[in-house]
């Protein structure tokens, strides 16, 4: 099986870009795509419609054209492109009448124009239409769209900017064209101009089987524009709105329909185990990602490679000072936050020793000498690491020094961006679980001391820092935070207090003193119990269980103050 160049959903809508080997297209229709014609009559192509913001390729692609006696039409730059480059090209305007106005929004919008692409050249009826109206036909239509993924990818674009390069005329042109595909040609990308001229000359026009082709990459490429804008509107465009009706109401509704564009980046060694292909597909605008990331050192990422740097430059971006963490199996064994990367690498890595060897590491601000000296220590193996940037001394040091130097992975994700509110997509059997991305609201705002113990000043960073990490740990979770360091974690468990049993285990002696998050509410008081006993001197989680009054009454027969914040923050 071959991973596809693309897929486009609008949920269930499958496609693939480019036509080959493989497609989740159901097999009759796909058998019916590739069906060879060749007693049919090539259709002729006698006058030809141009008009392309790429101009890649196409004064060769015309000259060809010209040179089978075909008739041009274009417009605007198309038009003076062709004639800088001796090919002759007749006005749209000049054949319907009426000018282009409204700064080009409005050029081939008119019933000359479509009337010549959509005419069926078997039926009586239509002829006439063309003949009582004065309307010529069009053979061929050659048209490439605004460019509006490569605008919306520039930094700070604005909404306006976005607006003018959404195509209006050009996605109605060539779908006309691949609707009529019984007649007429439809070029979407300079790609496709060999073979149309290689048809032209070789059977005097273009074959069933090549306009089919082309009229099916004409509708996959209108797909991909539309579901390119939706995802803008949505993601970008639509920010305010959003952030109003958060604001407005706690539980704004999910969009009725989405439509989400995934295009192959590149294949992977292999999927999360070695039996399995795989492949890494990237969404429209992921500037400042994973997937734009540049590989600077290392052999080629896995699927695993993958899930875990995304996990580990997810939770490094959520802290504003110098921060790392180490990643294994897709939860955090160590992270840490100090005054230098460097500090805050030495306690990443020594929150838990021995689960940090093969681990992901991530930082979130530029890695210097001696931060690379810090993962050069005897005994540690390395993965891969992220980080916004790498100096050169620490490229030279990670890619000579350590035993692991010619295999570690080192990616670049450029400036590092908070998280704003996104979506989360979860495949399932049969469909797709869509939320909003658990981000956290603003410390404090809902949080209450419930125990008779008040917080003392000194630990609120230890809480605020062990709260922001228990959400990136799979539920049920727990986690022991001191120093504003991980020093235990218990993760995944079906009980909370077998939660609550690990991280305790991986703390040893260093529970005393700390910070004990959990990412939902202790369903009974033994948990507590337990953690008083290895001297945890706070604790902070949602609140909510029927029995939080024994709960808190175990923290105050402890004399360990607890916070309730009010929100959860499951990972499953």
């Amino acid at each position: 099986m071959i991973l596809p160049e693309s897929v486009a959903c609008g949920f269930p809508v499958l496609r693939r870009r480019s036509w080959g080997q493989s497609s989740f297209l159901i097999p009759s229709l796909q058998a019916r795509l590739y069906i060879k014609t060749s007693v049919s009559t090539p259709a002729p192509i006698r006058r030809a419609l141009i008009s392309v913001s790429d101009k890649t390729g196409l004064a060769e692609f015309s000259k060809r054209l010209q040179e089978r006696g075909v008739e041009i039409y274009s417009t605007g730059g198309t038009r003076r492109f062709l004639n800088e480059h001796g090919i002759q090209a007749l006005e749209v305007a000049d054949y319907t009448g009426f000018p282009e106005m409204m700064d080009g929004r409005v050029k081939t919008l008119h019933p000359k124009i479509f009337g010549g692409i959509l005419a069926r050249r078997n039926l009586e009826a239509d002829l006439n239409s063309l003949r009582d109206h004065g309307i010529a036909t069009f053979d061929l239509v050659v048209v490439n769209l605004y460019p509006f993924q490569e605008t919306v990818a520039k930094p700070d674009v604005e909404l306006h900017e976005a607006i003018e390069q959404i195509d209006i005329g050009g996605p109605s042109l060539i779908r006309a064209a691949a609707k009529n595909h019984a007649f007429v040609t439809v070029a979407t990308s300079p790609s496709q101009y060999e073979r149309i001229a290689d048809e032209l000359e070789s059977l005097g026009g273009t074959s069933d089987a090549l306009r089919l082709q082309l009229a099916a990459e004409c509708f996959s490429s209108t797909a991909s524009y539309d579901s390119a804008i939706a995802c803008y509107l949505m993601q970008n465009g639509g920010r305010a709105e959003r952030e109003t009706m958060v604001a407005e109401t706690a539980h704004p509704p999910m969009p009725g329909s989405m439509s989400l564009e995934l295009t192959k980046a590149y294949d992977l060694r292999y999927g999360e185990n070695p039996h399995q292909r795989a492949a890494l597909y990237s969404r429209p605008f992921t500037g400042g990602s994973l997937v734009s990331a540049e590989k600077l050192h290392g052999k080629e990422l896995s699927y695993n490679n993958l899930l875990d740097l995304d996990s580990a430059y997810g939770i490094v971006r959520c802290f504003a000072k110098p921060s790392a963490v180490v990643i294994k199996h897709n939860n955090p064994c160590g992270a840490a936050s100090a005054h230098r990367l460097s500090f805050a690498c030495r306690k990443a890595l020594n929150g838990d020793p021995l689960s940090a060897f093969g681990g992901i590491l991530g930082f979130n601000q530029h890695v210097e000498a001696d931060t690379a000296e810090v993962l050069c220590q005897p005994g540690l193996f390395i993965e891969a690491i992220v980080a916004p940037s790498f100096s050169k001394e620490a490229l030279q040091i990670l890619s000579t020094k350590p035993k692991w130097r010619d295999n570690v992975r080192l990616m670049a994700i450029g400036s590092v961006q908070p998280p704003a509110m996104q979506l989360d997509f979860r495949i399932i059997s049969g469909g797709v679980l869509v939320q909003e991305a658990d981000t956290l609201p603003p410390a404090n705002l809902d949080w209450k001391t419930v125990t008779k113990a008040p917080i003392a000043d000194a630990l609120w960073d230890d809480i605020a820092f062990a709260w922001e990490m228990v959400r990136h740990v799979k539920s049920n979770a727990i986690v022991l935070a001191r120093d504003a360091a991980l020093v235990g974690v218990g993760a995944g468990q079906m009980s909370r207090v077998d939660s609550v049993e690990i991280a305790i285990s991986k703390a040893g002696d260093r529970t005393n003193g700390s910070v004990l998050a959990s990412d939902a509410f202790f369903p009974f008081p033994d948990s507590i119990h337990r953690a008083a006993k290895a001297g945890v001197v706070a604790i902070i989680q949602p609140g909510g269980s029927r029995k939080d009054d024994e709960v808190i009454a175990a923290c105050d027969e402890h004399r360990i103050p607890m916070i309730f914040t009010g929100h959860r923050h499951f990972r499953h």
